[in-house]
């Protein structure tokens, strides 16, 4: 006897094909919408791109670049920083050097941290999760806990280091 669960499923290819608005992650054939960003939550993704590719350490960051991190997962980061010399495409599939989160207002803390276990898990040793509303910032390093950046301070991921004061110019 098969119980109908209302959720429809549907292949990687189909996922990976289509267009979905908000943006959608893809769970082993179950789609999951990522919230609507804010204005804040934009403007923090276009800034932390802009300060990383300002600083011509040889790492490119890109808003909203799906990653497959393993066989039927596919995760949006909110910024995915790989190495301008191990660029992958259309995405990536071996794990990039840092993953950021941004959070919006809705945005549970606790599922952006689960998101960066995620990432760790795939092989990603830097994740940074940035509150552009509350200007707070966490570093979580593969094997560690999350770490919050004091103001004022610096973000860190080995070679990528930002200033916080930069970070949140504008805000």
């Amino acid at each position: 006897m098969s119980v109908a669960t209302g959720t429809t499923l549907i292949s990687a290819e189909e996922y990976l094909r289509s267009t979905y608005k908000p943006t959608c992650e893809y769970i082993d054939g179950v789609l999951r919408p990522k919230p609507m960003p804010t204005y804040k939550h934009s403007k923090m993704e276009f800034r932390v791109c802009s300060l990383i590719s300002q600083l011509d350490r040889g790492f490119e960051a890109l808003p909203e670049l799906t990653v497959q991190v393993r066989e039927g997962k596919y995760l949006v980061p909110d910024v995915a920083v790989q190495q301008i010399d191990k660029l992958q495409q259309p995405y990536p599939k071996e794990p990039v050097h840092l993953c950021i989160e941004v959070l919006s207002p809705d945005d549970r803390f606790s599922d952006a941290m689960a998101k960066c276990e995620d990432y760790h898990v795939w092989g990603v040793k830097f994740c940074w999760m940035i509150d552009p509303e509350k200007k707070r910032c966490w570093e979580y390093e593969a094997g560690d806990r999350p770490q919050q950046v004091p103001t004022p301070g610096r973000i860190n991921a080995r070679e990528i280091v930002l200033s916080l004061e930069d970070l949140f110019a504008g805000f």
